[in-house]
């Protein structure tokens, strides 16, 4: 009999999309998409388990990408697809949201956690949108921040690919047209508040809370509903925008 990964993952607690493949990690869970190659979503509660952890110093960041050999061969990316393409591995569940011990740091640098990134993206607004919901789970009144995010691929536009289609496994991964994240902050009172972004992955100038929409409307390009597992009254699922997050 196969256990439930809903019952044994705490971050799944209140839900996750369909998908083709989920690989529960140490920290985080993956919803794997055998098609494009990469995540179809990554669900985290950001450093769930720092009420265990004694040792609360810095951490260097490790660096370490890698495959991802729970997945089969002819299905994963591979650091030769992204090497030379011009776009960054960007991560989905941060590195910086999972910090407090190596072995958890190290979990988000597998490959099966990136996308490709259009470096100015990355390494700007997504990375602004990282440290916004750090900020929101410091807060004192936050008890657990739990993050979906999902790469996104719009029907009707062009795919491109990094890498190439080889005999030896070589393996091409195709480029997301946006990311969104979902970010479903849990106070002490057991009180929920929802904040939904969707972002083109290309160089942005615009503020953060420009890019926030409507949950139920990233639903409906990701397919399938984000926390399904909360009654819908509780998130206020009435498909208007949501709130500043700060």
């Amino acid at each position: 009999m196969i256990d439930d990964p809903f019952q044994m993952q705490r971050e799944l607690r209140y839900g996750a999309p369909v998908c083709d493949q989920i690989m529960t990690g140490r920290h985080f869970t993956i919803g794997y998409s055998w098609y494009f190659r990469q995540a179809k979503w990554t669900l985290e509660i950001i450093n769930r388990d720092r009420e265990l952890v004694n040792d609360m110093g810095d951490l260097e960041r490790l660096d370490n990408f890698r495959a991802d050999t729970r997945i089969p061969k002819r299905f994963r990316a591979g650091l030769k697809a992204y090497k030379g393409s011009g776009f960054d591995r960007g991560h989905l569940v941060a590195s910086a949201n999972q910090d407090l011990q190596d072995i958890q740091n190290s979990e988000t640098f597998l490959l099966s956690n990136m996308s490709p990134q259009h470096p100015q993206f990355n390494r700007r607004i997504w990375r602004d949108l990282e440290m916004a919901i750090r900020d929101l789970d410091a807060r004192d009144s936050t008890l657990e921040t739990y993050v979906l995010t999902c790469p996104v691929f719009y029907f009707g536009k062009t795919v491109e690919r990094i890498g190439k289609e080889q005999e030896d496994f070589g393996i091409s991964v195709p480029i997301p047209h946006a990311f969104i994240k979902s970010v479903l902050a849990e106070n002490r009172r057991g009180r929920f508040r929802l904040w939904t972004f969707e972002i083109p992955n290309a160089p942005q100038t615009d503020e953060l809370e420009s890019f926030l929409v409507k949950t139920y409307d990233a639903e409906q390009i990701v397919g399938g509903q984000f926390w399904d597992r909360i009654a819908v009254g509780d998130l206020q699922r009435d498909k208007s925008r949501t709130r500043k997050m700060w």
